[in-house]
């Protein structure tokens, strides 16, 4: 496995949709994201929410210089072209009475609608006004946000372990709510009410984050899809130039987890060149 020093590749693409970074806490992967933002080079990327943890940082100060350095690429990306496009999360929900409008060198919106070169349309929104939780008692998703703060600092703990057994990265707490059968059943739950929004778009498909948990799949005639996060995974959803969807995984190696319509094994994507 290739550590993150020697990842030595560039990444070309259509366009990239990052959700979940949580900028301002201490959970967030800002060396990891720093790099892949390095390593590729794209027409338009799309922030799909949550870039910045405000609900942190109302508690506790926390931007080390890893993090300045995140916001800094993404107004030099925006500054050199790159078509930058934040969509407002519940964590960075600050920003959403400014949607509609461009800020500096970003534009914002409450959601869009992307098209990509093959001519699909795909609904972009974080995906939080789905979450039962947030919307009925914000109260408990603030008590869940600390305790899955504590999740993630024995997250960190264990992948430090890891490291020196040369082991790979690994996400405890993803692997946690995965094996739980009431996570299991509020993700489903989450997929389906994001798609039913969808379908009254009268769209090919949804991109959304929110419950940090990347995937691609086909739900009915309407392709679901979630760029994940960096704090659990470290997963960007790629556009490829012919208009395929790709969900990359970069963290000590970088893998394709899914494209859409395959059923391959996973392996680096299109676009990758040592």
């Amino acid at each position: 496995m290739k550590s993150l020093s020697r990842l030595d590749i560039k990444l070309r693409c259509r366009t990239v949709f990052i959700s979940d970074v949580h900028l301002g806490f201490p959970g967030c992967s800002a060396d990891y994201l720093l790099h892949f933002l390095d390593s590729m080079q794209c027409d338009t990327l799309y922030l799909v929410g949550d870039i910045i943890d405000f609900w942190y940082m109302k508690r506790r100060r926390f931007w080390p210089d890893s993090h300045g350095a995140v916001v800094r690429k993404l107004l030099e990306l925006a500054a050199n072209g790159t078509r930058v496009i934040f969509v407002p999360g519940n964590h960075d929900e600050a920003v959403r009475p400014l949607a509609g409008i461009s800020l500096g060198l970003f534009e914002i919106h409450q959601n869009i609608i992307h098209k990509t070169a093959d001519g699909q349309q795909f609904l972009v929104l974080h995906g939080d006004e789905f979450d039962s939780v947030v919307r009925c008692a914000p109260w408990l998703a603030w008590l869940g946000c600390v305790a899955y703060s504590g999740l993630l600092t024995l997250n960190r703990i264990n992948n430090i372990v890891r490291r020196r057994f040369g082991r790979g990265y690994w996400s405890l707490a993803a692997f946690i709510k995965h094996k739980v059968k009431n996570a299991v059943q509020y993700i489903s739950s989450f997929e389906e009410a994001v798609v039913r929004e969808a379908s009254k778009h009268g769209v090919d498909g949804v991109i959304c984050g929110h419950i940090h948990r990347a995937e691609i799949s086909q739900m009915g005639p309407l392709l679901y899809m979630n760029c994940g996060d960096w704090v659990e995974s470290c997963t960007a959803l790629l556009e490829r130039n012919d208009g395929r969807m790709e969900l990359l995984q970069w963290s000590d190696q970088a893998i394709c987890l899914k494209v859409q319509g395959d059923r391959e094994q996973p392996q680096l994507p299109e676009g990758l060149a040592a």
